[in-house]
């Protein structure tokens, strides 16, 4: 039994950052990124996570075939997103519409035209047929044993040109099977009031199960969100941090915490709201953005105070000047600079690893001391849970892992007079007794020492020919040594079964990818059951 079973099918969190958040500008998930995300998502909690359009793009076809084989979902269903058929036509015979089919999700959500210009002018076709294409795809779809959802494009602005149009399409979409259908302000510009107007209104004319589904460009779209729950809707639709296109979606977080915490609704199993903090950070890192400081609930500054008035009401009572008791969502009050770290998450993210604390404060402290102290030099460990695991294991056992032991590498980038370049590593090493000394080429200095550094220990510890890097970032701290910049790599290492991040920080490039690359050759090591060296 999985913790899906502790909540009802009476309210539906869904994510759908993998589509809708993946439109942001300066967003380009690849399909690795798109996995990490997925199984982000499902460590949170949500009900259904959306994974884009299948068939429209090779990466979606291919999200689709290696998540259902490479994550074993424990609380989210996932979902395709595709549209209903072409006018003319016959679900049935529809390619984009077998490809939903084909891609083995169990959930499909289409999207249908509810403004009757856009049908006119968009699809060139009628209002009749319109809602024959919405009930057609969805008698087949639901006929073929998946479950519907409908999302009503542009609807809100459909409803002020043509209401009675605008319900038909969801009466229709209702009529013939789906499961929900979803009120979309596709062009964000709605108000609160104004949304629980039509919402309210909309659910008394169908008696449609109805969500709702908003963008943000009048600042709006949590609390257009929560609006249209005050009217009756049992389904929200957000993407995680609020990414999406122009200025973004509704926050799928502070969403989920005014249900959970304002409203008393439970939308997550029992534990999974203190994960929050964690897995907007984590996110944030696998987009290779900056995460809001200031972002409501799992912002670092979300419940920091500053000396004064407010530090002196708190040292009395925190609850003086918060709103919410900042653990519930995996948050900590700060008085002073400091980081995300503290106790409870250390201990939480020990047992999660598996990783006895025994109850040692003392240890405990020690473990958030360097959390603290790496964290000020730039590292994070919110998207780099091997490199935190190293750290903690390193605590319980008094020294850190090792299975080699480094003398000394080098990276060589030579610049040839015609405009071609040459990356070579050298990496001296201990291990097992010996010393090996490997040189490799590469199609970059990272890569050379990637690859040199697999020659110097593949002949002792097989095990590593497995070891795959599929995804490396860089990020340039600013401000941390006055004018001098830092450097803080991401790497994600798979040894086919499983990915884990690994983070290194320095002052140049190579250096912090060097740290990065030795944790992941070392965490590759103990998840294959390896023992260290003596």
């Amino acid at each position: 039994m999985t913790e899906t079973s502790e909540l009802d099918d009476s309210f539906h969190v869904f994510d759908t950052t993998l589509r809708d958040g993946a439109q942001r500008e300066g967003i380009n998930l690849t399909v690795a990124d798109k996995l990490a995300i997925a199984r982000h998502l499902d460590d949170f909690g949500v009900g259904f996570i959306e994974g884009g359009w299948p068939g429209a793009n090779p990466r979606d076809t291919e999200f689709f075939a290696r998540a259902q084989q490479e994550i074993d979902f424990k609380h989210a269903q996932l979902v395709a997103f595709g549209s209903t058929r072409r006018a003319g036509a016959k679900a049935a015979d529809d390619p984009q519409v077998r490809a939903l089919l084909d891609s083995g999700a169990p959930v499909i959500t289409l999207v249908a035209k509810s403004h009757d210009r856009h049908v006119e002018l968009a699809l060139r076709t009628t209002l009749d047929e319109n809602l024959e294409m919405v009930r057609d795809t969805v008698s087949f779809l639901k006929d073929q044993g998946r479950r519907v959802f409908v999302d009503c494009e542009h609807f809100f602005d459909g409803y002020r040109a043509n209401p009675e149009y605008a319900k038909s399409v969801v009466r229709t979409a209702s009529e013939a099977g789906a499961d929900v259908v979803i009120l979309c302000d596709t062009n964000g510009g709605m108000l609160p009031a104004q949304v629980q107007a039509v919402v309210s209104t909309v659910l008394a004319d169908t008696g449609a199960r109805l969500g709702i589904h908003a963008q943000d460009d009048t600042g709006c779209a949590v609390a257009n969100t929560l609006a249209a729950v005050d009217a009756g809707a049992t389904h929200v639709q957000c993407t995680a941090n609020g990414y999406g296109e122009r200025v973004g979606n509704a926050n799928l977080f502070p969403v989920v915490a005014a249900l959970e915490l304002k409203y008393g609704k439970k939308v997550l199993p029992e534990g999974r709201l203190r994960e929050m903090t964690r897995i907007s950070h984590a996110i944030a890192e696998v987009v290779n953005l900056t995460p809001s400081t200031h972002q409501p609930y799992v912002g670092v500054s979300a419940f920091a105070h500053k000396a004064g008035l407010h530090a002196s009401a708190i040292k009395v009572d925190p609850d003086l000047y918060q709103h919410i008791d900042p653990e519930q969502v995996g948050n900590t009050m700060r008085m002073l600079v400091s980081d995300m770290a503290g106790r409870a998450s250390v201990e939480l993210k020990g047992k999660e690893l598996g990783i006895d604390l025994g109850g040692d404060r003392e240890l405990v402290g020690r473990v958030v001391d360097r959390v603290k102290e790496h964290e000020l030099k730039g590292y994070t460990y919110e998207a780099a849970d091997a490199s935190f695991e190293l750290l903690l294991r390193a605590e319980v056992e008094g020294r850190p892992l090792k299975y080699f032991d480094v003398e000394s590498w080098r990276a060589i980038v030579e610049d040839r007079p015609d405009g071609s370049h040459a990356n070579e590593a050298t990496v001296k090493l201990f291990a097992k007794g010996e010393r090996i000394v490997a040189t490799a080429e590469g199609n970059g200095p990272v890569n050379a020492l990637d690859r040199a550094l697999r020659v110097a220990l593949e002949t002792i510890y097989p095990q590593l020919a497995k070891l795959d890097l599929v995804d490396y970032k860089v990020r340039i701290l600013e401000g941390v040594h006055g004018t001098q910049s830092t450097t803080r790599v991401l790497i994600a290492t798979s040894d086919g079964t499983g990915e884990w991040s690994t983070v290194g920080v320095a002052d140049n490039v190579i250096a912090a990818s060097w740290q990065a690359l030795e944790d992941a050759y070392t965490y590759g090591l103990l998840r294959a059951g390896v023992s260290p060296a003596e």
